[in-house]
């Protein structure tokens, strides 16, 4: 992916859920690629923020105390920042149907916080990371995240045509993060586990690393006009493969779905189809509300590449899509 990271120059730059596994990432690669003038990790936990002050020993670091369900403290945090990347949210999709209310509470109403807070504080751009979960959602954490990405979708109505831009980057399984597959079949597997749990012979989901979820949202802060959702065009894997790839000869044993999980995720489906334009590496879906009297061109990107309509119904599904295969998948383990 083309690399945008000199967006950030110069500039103050908060992320919400910054302690995560791309907060730590965002951290080490903005600190390498660009010169921010100030980074600002906003987070509720201490412990982690100690360990990543020791870890990135930088002037320009800050770390701020605070949960997103704070609208209050959410206001002291954005005081003279140009950019946020809200990263913080609830995720286990498990954890989330045995506890509805906590999600609502982060995911929900935290990414209201979110938005009044960068609206008060004249933040210029909000870029929500989202998930494929948001897409037709049959879990309680998918129906969270696609009640925040149309919170912030509307946002710009609220905002107002020169006030802070909200969009969102959609994208899959971040192959290195917590709560990953691939981190839990390396540490059976070096544990000596006698297998590896496999939920379906058929489940597959779209793969994506740690590296490239960065570099992609810093190409959506980049071309982001505001409203739209940003999907990259990504492989997919089935998790039997990755098993397989880990080791072949361990025994593969069949869990079943847990309460809430498909077999297959999606993107965008049918119904999307209209509001979909098609760019060389990413789609993206264009509002179907109109903010201001002034409609926002989302054809051209700001490298002048021109997206196009696609032109019939089609989902972007993880099942009907570009598998890697087993060397592919061995070389992006190592």
């Amino acid at each position: 992916m083309v690399k945008f990271t000199n967006i950030f120059n110069n500039k103050v730059i908060l992320v919400t859920g910054g302690t995560g596994s791309f907060g730590n990432a965002f951290l080490e690669k903005t600190l390498r690629l660009s010169k921010p003038k100030k980074l600002i990790v906003f987070s509720r936990d201490e412990l982690k923020q100690f360990e990543m002050s020791k870890k990135y020993k930088s002037p320009k670091l800050r770390f701020f105390l605070g949960d997103v369900r704070d609208h209050n403290r959410l206001l002291q945090a954005f005081r003279g920042v140009d950019i946020v990347v809200h990263a913080a949210a609830l995720k286990q999709v498990n954890a989330a149907e045995y506890n509805p209310e906590e999600y609502i509470k982060t995911n929900v109403n935290g990414a209201q916080n979110v938005i009044n807070a960068a609206i008060q504080s004249k933040v210029s751009k909000v870029l929500a990371l989202s998930t494929d979960k948001a897409s037709n959602p049959i879990n309680l954490y998918g129906v969270t995240k696609l009640c925040s990405d149309k919170l912030f979708v509307a946002a710009n109505s609220l905002s107002g045509p020169n006030g802070t831009k909200f969009s969102i980057a959609r994208y899959g399984n971040v192959s290195g993060s917590r709560g990953s597959v691939l981190p839990l079949f390396k540490k059976l597997l070096k544990e000596k586990s006698s297998f590896l749990p496999i939920t379906d012979k058929k489940m597959t989901r779209f793969w994506i690393s740690l590296d490239e979820a960065y570099h992609f949202v810093c190409m959506c802060i980049k071309n982001m006009n505001g409203g739209e959702i940003f999907i990259p065009k990504l492989p997919s894997i089935k998790i039997i493969d990755l098993a397989n790839a880990l080791d072949k000869n361990i025994k593969k044993k069949f869990v079943g779905i847990k309460p809430g999980e498909k077999l297959h995720e999606t993107m965008f489906t049918e119904m999307d189809s209209p509001n979909i334009l098609e760019f060389k590496n990413y789609f993206i879906i264009t509002p179907n509300i109109n903010f201001f009297k002034k409609k926002n061109n989302f054809y051209f990107n700001k490298s002048g590449e021109k997206g196009k309509k696609i032109n019939k119904e089609r989902s972007y599904s993880s099942k009907n899509n570009f598998f890697l295969k087993e060397k592919e998948l061995k070389k992006f383990i190592s």
